[in-house]
This record gives structure tokens, sequence and C-alpha cells, in this order.
């Protein structure tokens, strides 16, 4: 049996809630930018960086060498900006299901960007793996796994909420998501099966934010 919870669409607020909501609705924007923040400059940088293979290179090598500040500073804004977003989510969710677990677990894995960036990895060819190396991997080990967990966690309470459509596309694309991810660490699957991963949980994450944004009262008075 489907439980219906109320969602704060329609209400009133008090001038109290009404400034609180839009610094939510603020950071709830944050998920929104974060993909196309994170896609578009890593696609522009494999575009022109010398040497660099979209098809046999992942994207964190693109921190390596003399313009690799680039993708590390796109990796720790985009970090931010998720952590952003976790915790506008969790300002909106409130309580009920999802309300704790989901954006703890999403922030996990801004942090987890914010660390892939502060600790890139090694050049092609280096025979023993660095530190860094060692600490960017072990980061994306865990927050790609908890960024999939949080979204399922999240699609629960959609389904409770009556949003059986987002509730649906969550469970197919989270999953699809850490698979991908298994899938190229273990070389059962190549580069751009994890890069179609990536674009697949960014646009995600950016149809939940403006999702739960309309969910928030009207702000404009």
């Amino acid at each position: 049996m489907t439980t219906s919870l109320t969602t704060r669409a329609g209400t009133t607020s008090t001038a109290a809630e009404l400034t609180a909501d839009r610094v939510t609705k603020s950071l709830l924007g944050y998920g929104v930018l974060a993909g196309p923040v994170y896609v578009t400059a890593a696609l522009v940088q494999s575009a022109f960086r010398d040497g660099f293979d979209l098809t046999r290179h992942a994207w964190s090598q693109l921190a390596v060498g003399d313009f690799g500040w680039i993708q590390v500073t796109n990796l720790v804004v985009t970090g931010l900006m998720v952590l952003a977003f976790a915790a506008g989510l969790r300002r909106a969710l409130r309580t009920g299901p999802a309300a704790s677990w989901a954006p703890a677990l999403i922030g996990v894995f801004g942090v987890s960007m914010v660390v892939a960036g502060a600790f890139p990895v090694d050049a092609l060819g280096t025979e023993s793996m660095s530190t860094s190396a060692l600490i960017h991997f072990a980061a994306g080990g865990i927050g790609f796994p908890c960024l999939a967990a949080g979204l399922l966690v999240l699609a629960r309470r959609l389904s409770r909420e009556g949003f059986a459509r987002h509730a649906l596309a969550t469970r197919i694309i989270a999953p699809l998501f850490l698979f991908s991810f298994v899938g190229m660490a273990s070389g059962a699957f190549g580069i751009l099966a994890f890069v179609a991963g990536v674009v697949g949980v960014f646009g995600l994450v950016a149809v939940l934010a403006v999702h739960r944004y309309r969910q928030m009262p009207d702000t404009d008075g």
C-alpha cells in the first residue's frame, strides 16, 4: 500500500519560512548546475588536451600535467556544488523517509569529489601507484556507491509521495551508474560506458533538484 506524504507546494509560509525557503531553493539549484559544469569542463579539456583519448583515458587523467589544475578545480568546484545540493535537499525534505540518509549519502559523494581533486592520479605509465593516486581511487570507491545508495533511498521517498515516474527513473539510473563504475574498474566495460553513466546520473540529479524545487512553496512574494 502506498502512503502519500504531504509536500509543501502551494502552502503559505511565514516571513521566516519564506527566507529559509529561498535559501533552500538556492541550494537545490546547485544540483542543476553540478552536472553540466563537470561534464562540459571535462569534455572541453578532452577535446583540446594533446594525446588524450576519450575512449581510452579516464577523466581523472585530465588532472595530470601542466593544465591539470583545470580538472582539479573542476572536481573540487563540482564537489562543493553537490554538497550544497545535499544541504538543500536536507532542508527541503525536513522530516520523513530519506530526510537524513539521502542528503548524507549524496553529501559523501560531494566530499569524495573534493578529495579526488585534491589528490590526483599518477601519469599513465607510472610503475608504482603513489599515495595521492591511492587516495583518489579510494575516494571514488566510496563516493560513487554512496551517490547510488543516496538516490535509491530518495526513490523510496518519491514513491511514497506519489511521484512514481521520478522514483522509477531513479531506481533504473542509479544502479546503471554504479554498474558502469564497477564494470570500468574491473575492466569489463570501456571508459565510454562509465562516461555515459556519469552523464546519466548527473542528469538525474538535475531532474530531481528541479522536482524538489517545485515542491517548495512559492517564494516570489
